[in-house]
């Protein structure tokens, strides 16, 4: 688990989220989010883990602003803090500020990769088109440089930069996104369900470039899935929700040894171990873990 391998960090917040609601504003009104709270440490990776539904991709598009209608935030804040010092009310931001704010602080990896990349356009054009908005004055040899630079950070060999999404592989494709998500060398990246559809092996290259490139650059992460025996290998803290509230949040470490809620605990149990026996997950300690490691 992340906890005894990453370096130390300084534990400033990066990221402040205070009992934010989510409503849908249907003919009869959901709450997918109720009264979501927590601090993201610079640096830190925090799994949001929960079943499908349970208001985890809901909470992450508040966040960074990108709900659209019938969504609406009913309560609560997001508070951004520069490591210049300044606080940023992201629900204050008017659009210029906010698509300003957007990728060069708080970048964000989508599910699905193949969907979210532009398929009739190269990889160079979609990585390039980032810093064409927000680094306007930036000359064009740099420009490819950069591209150049962050497709070789994630593994992806730059001559990879004429090729089409449909030219790559599941993962390649999904490095592509997490190379235009840090090209801007946001502070905060969001993260939802990257590993998804892709096969284990990919997953944990996948898994281990992340971290790596977290403890190279030090950016913060929000990781979601609901795979929590994932984010128990790679998570500082994990947050697990249901029916769109958070009912636990704690270390990694803790949660694996003790984890407090019924919930986390149903999760946990319905992961077999190694060894096949529905449970054993949660009640074989040390013993487990290392046959994982």
């Amino acid at each position: 688990m992340s906890g005894a391998t990453t370096p130390e960090r300084d534990g400033r917040p990066v990221l402040t989220v205070d009992d934010l609601s989510v409503v849908y504003e249907v003919e009869e009104p959901v709450t997918a989010v109720r009264g979501a709270s927590f601090e993201l440490a610079a640096g830190e990776i925090l799994g949001l883990a929960g079943e499908s539904g349970c208001g985890k991709t809901t909470l992450a598009y508040a966040i960074a602003r990108l709900h659209k209608p019938p969504a609406r935030i009913s309560g609560g804040g997001v508070v951004f803090h520069d490591r210049d010092g300044a606080d940023v009310d992201l629900l204050a931001l008017g659009d210029e500020r906010l698509r300003a704010f957007r990728w060069s602080q708080l970048s964000m990896v989508f599910q699905g990769a193949m969907n979210a990349l532009n398929p009739v356009t190269t990889v160079r054009t979609q990585l390039e088109d980032v810093l064409r908005a927000h680094r306007p004055r930036m000359p064009k040899a740099e420009r490819r440089a950069r591209a150049a630079e962050v497709l070789r950070r994630v593994g992806v060999d730059p001559s990879r930069l004429t090729s089409y999404p449909h030219e790559l592989s599941g993962g390649m494709r999904q490095r592509v996104m997490i190379a235009m998500a840090m090209i801007l060398e946001p502070q905060v990246m969001i993260m939802d369900e990257p590993t998804t559809a892709l096969d284990v092996v990919v997953q944990r290259d996948i898994l281990r470039e992340i971290v790596r490139l977290r403890d190279e650059l030090g950016f913060a992460v929000v990781f979601i899935t609901h795979d929590l025996p994932l984010l128990l290998e790679i998570s500082d803290r994990i947050a697990v929700m249901l029916r769109g509230e958070i009912v636990e949040l704690r270390a990694a470490e803790d949660m694996y040894r003790d984890p407090h809620h019924d919930y986390t605990r149903t999760l946990l149990g319905s992961f077999p171990s190694l060894s096949g026996t529905r449970g054993a997950f949660i009640r074989t300690g040390v013993e487990d873990e290392e046959a994982r490691a």
